[in-house]
């Protein structure tokens, strides 16, 4: 049995099925949505009293990543936050030590999975001596919860629900790509945070699995 066949109708076929791939690819393109555009970009003064503006007490637990030019580290971190001290600690994706940095009023100390201690009186300086990054810790206290330091100038970047997208300050980029709702909390706090300094094209990525906010 022959059939016959319309060219011009398989043309059409043709153009039809070129035309639902092109379709299909078209979607995979990722682009802009509403909630990821900026819409304003507010910029903040220092506080005239910074000092009655400290950051929420916190105690978290989450993921850390860290790369730049000449090295890179990810594991897990565990941060407790006090109004008058910070404790951080860092082990590898295996669980193991890699350091422990205290800061109080008397200074920062970071002790080594060595148990080789270290002291100065910030601790973005001496996690780039002893670790071979930064740790903006004084800043990192407020963008952690999704808030800019009082301390010094910064810009933030707003969608059109007003929620933040981006913080600038101190010479870094703090990038916000999701929120969580915490138990008993009525505003959402930063669940995934990239970090990125422009001086030395250092990127910071955490991930916060557990908050817990005093």
């Amino acid at each position: 049995m022959w059939l016959r066949i319309n060219q011009q109708s398989v043309f059409l076929a043709v153009l039809i099925s070129c035309l639902m791939i092109l379709l299909h690819g078209c979607k995979t393109i990722p682009t802009a949505t509403q909630s990821d555009a900026v819409a304003t970009t507010v910029l903040f003064d220092p506080a005239t009293s910074p000092q009655k503006a400290p950051a929420y007490d916190f105690n978290i637990l989450g993921r850390i990543a860290i790369q730049d030019e000449k090295q890179s580290f990810s594991g897990s971190f565990r941060w407790e936050h006090l109004a008058e001290s910070d404790e951080i600690l860092l082990f590898t994706p295996w669980g193991q030590a890699v350091a422990e940095i205290t800061k109080d009023q008397e200074g920062v100390r970071l002790i080594t999975s060595k148990l080789e201690a270290y002291y100065a009186t910030d601790a973005e300086n001496l996690t780039e001596q002893i670790l071979g990054w930064r740790l903006p810790l004084d800043g990192l206290q407020y963008w952690i919860q999704g808030i800019h330091s009082p301390l010094t100038t910064a810009e933030k970047d707003l969608n059109r629900q007003n929620q933040l997208l981006a913080i600038r300050q101190d010479g870094w980029h703090i990038h916000y790509n999701r929120f969580t709702q915490t138990p008993g909390g009525s505003v959402p706090l930063p669940k995934i945070i990239n970090l990125f300094y422009e001086n030395q094209n250092l990127k910071i990525r955490l991930i916060v699995d557990d908050w817990k906010v005093q």
